[in-house]
């Protein structure tokens, strides 16, 4: 089966060499590595331009990072499709242990492994919290990491490409829809990436926007969201307002306000959980 990467890019100078590096150490053959620049300022032109083995690259304006990966991915020929960020990286022999797994169960759509996050200078400080598929359970947490997972083909014939209205949460939507649809997921007990975290990088830097975007996603998608989105929400937004340490009373006040009006603006009222978790917090607020 033969493999394609897609590493959409966009200034990641510092990090993309060693992107590059990590899919080139994996010793598969007629494995394709597509990278889609979106024009980038910085050393990126000159690393890919120097890559050996030399790597299929464009750099080009874009429409941001979903509309980069799916210009790779339509321009790919692999029947297995990987999507690694610029500043990600495979950990070695990933792709053969996930071929393995597609060949002996042809009927999988999906594979997905273990990962780690990995600081800047490539040293993994976590875990990341993956698990065995649960649908119920990835409404409520994104177990899946993304450049931890690859896909056959059909699944994008049949379910179309990531949305390119997103601007951070693209990949869990896609993983979201898919369940929802009814692929077959694969939980591969390895660990085959590391997902970089830094202050820096998109996810991070913006979590107010990210939590956002994800409730507004949940709504279009289910309905409503759940209350732990909500919450995670209302988190990001107290979180960049109020210092907990020095002021826990007016923490949890404000985070509670701010569950109630998540919960009235993406779900139109409060659920019977939420309603025992306001009042839990709102005794320890008391007994502060």
């Amino acid at each position: 089966m033969k493999v394609s990467v897609v590493t959409p890019s966009y200034n990641q100078g510092a990090f993309i060499g060693r992107t590059l590096r990590s899919v080139a150490m994996q010793d598969i053959a007629g494995l394709e590595h597509l990278v889609f620049d979106g024009g980038s300022t910085d050393s990126t032109l000159a690393v890919l331009g120097n890559a050996e083995p030399p790597v299929r690259w464009v750099s080009a304006r874009d429409r941001g990072q979903t509309d980069a990966l799916n210009q790779g991915i339509r321009a790919s020929e692999g029947e297995i499709i990987g999507w690694l960020n610029s500043d990600d990286v495979y950990y070695p022999g990933a792709i053969a242990r996930v071929l393995e797994v597609f060949r002996d169960h042809p009927e999988v759509d999906v594979v997905y492994g273990m990962a780690d996050h990995i600081d800047v200078d490539d040293h993994a400080f976590e875990d990341y919290p993956t698990t065995d598929w649960d649908f119920e359970l990835l409404k409520e947490r994104c177990f899946i990491c993304q450049p931890a997972l690859f896909f056959r083909r059909r699944v994008v014939e049949r379910h179309g490409l990531p949305d390119e209205r997103l601007q951070y949460c693209m990949d869990y939507e896609y993983w979201l829809r898919l369940g929802k649809a009814g692929v077959r997921f694969h939980y591969l007990p390895h660990k085959l990436a590391g997902s970089r975290l830094y202050a820096d990088n998109k996810t991070l830097g913006a979590r107010v926007a990210v939590h956002r975007e994800i409730n507004d996603m949940m709504r279009r998608m289910f309905g409503k969201v759940p209350d732990r989105w909500l919450s995670n929400y209302a988190h990001a937004l107290v979180d960049a307002r109020v210092d907990r340490a020095h002021a826990p009373r007016r923490y949890i006040v404000c985070l509670m306000l701010h569950v109630t009006l998540a919960a009235l603006r993406w779900n139109r009222g409060l659920s019977p959980s939420l309603v025992r978790l306001l009042r839990a917090w709102g005794m320890h607020a008391y007994r502060l």
